[in-house]
């Protein structure tokens, strides 16, 4: 499902950070499903919020708790931890609490995790900026469309050529950078193109076109991510994945096609995001695997005399 890509920093998570200022992109259930792929390839996993206000990604992931204890069905669930909104009056204040939770939320796993996972808002902030220059693996989702490619790049309106980058792209630059000049790690920057209609039209043409130009102006990697599905609307309120069982006890009705369908698209994309996966874990996820294959079955004499 996932592609090894080189080993991580020793002792230290590899941070992917989920980034876009325009909500509605799909951010939170980009976020859960490279989590749980994750998990499933058994990498320790944390997760952070630092959409203090909206919480998408903490319901998404409180709804799968919620689910897994109510069905009795094993679902990987993350160590999360939701970045408190600041109420003070000064911005200031403001500012510092939220940096001291996101600090106390790294600190506490980025030691004893392989991978960290962080939604970010779809609005500017310090917070979201600094993720940003934390991020070893960056993906930002867009719907397909050039109201999403505007936070990217501006286009000429006769030709749609790529005519300027645009505020979050100029962001970015400045947080890759920043990242590099203070330890020389390159950020490996991928947009996921959501949304995507399943017939061509001369829009999507377009958007490809427009991406694989800015791809080289910003040194970024334009990937397929997921189609317009109704199954990925229905996964929310049960805290549900395209990489869970497919079966009627998990998803709550029977699976179609759109289900296999919505797991294919996600496996690919998660192939394409190229994370460094540890062979250790894959040892965990194997072995945990045939565990639960053998656990109906009754224990053979010499397993207790051995």
């Amino acid at each position: 499902m996932l592609q090894q890509a080189g080993q991580p920093k020793s002792g230290s998570a590899h941070v992917v950070v989920l980034g876009n200022e325009k909500g509605g992109s799909g951010k939170s259930t980009t976020a859960l499903h490279v989590a749980v792929a994750l998990m499933k390839a058994g990498q320790r996993v944390a997760t952070i919020d630092l959409d203090s206000r909206q919480q998408s990604f903490t319901r998404y992931i409180e709804n799968r708790r919620n689910w897994a204890q109510r069905t009795g069905i094993e679902l990987e669930i993350p160590q999360h931890c939701c970045v408190a909104l600041g109420n003070t009056m000064q911005i200031g204040d403001n500012e510092m609490s939220e940096f001291a939770q996101f600090s106390a939320a790294v600190s506490a796993v980025e030691k004893t995790f392989d991978f960290i996972v962080i939604d970010t808002p779809g609005t500017d902030s310090y917070l979201m900026r600094l993720a940003h220059s934390m991020a070893d693996t960056l993906v930002t989702p867009i719907n397909d469309s050039f109201l999403d490619f505007d936070v990217l790049g501006h286009v000429d309106q006769t030709t749609y050529s790529v005519i300027g980058e645009s505020h979050y792209a100029s962001m970015v630059k400045i947080a890759r950078k920043q990242r590099r000049d203070l330890d020389g790690a390159a950020t490996d920057w991928i947009v996921v193109r959501n949304r995507l209609s399943m017939i061509g039209s001369r829009n999507k043409q377009l958007i490809a076109e427009g991406l694989d130009q800015l791809s080289f102006r910003l040194g970024f990697r334009p990937v397929d991510g997921f189609a317009e599905r109704v199954v990925y609307r229905e996964f929310f309120p049960r805290g549900l994945t395209a990489l869970d069982e497919l079966d009627e006890a998990t998803l709550g009705t029977r699976p179609n096609m759109a289900h296999v369908t919505a797991r294919e698209e996600v496996t690919s994309l998660l192939r394409q995001l190229k994370l460094p996966i540890d062979e250790r874990g894959r040892r965990r996820a194997a072995t945990r695997a045939e565990w639960f294959a053998q656990i109906d079955r009754p224990l053979e004499s010499h397993d207790l005399t051995a």
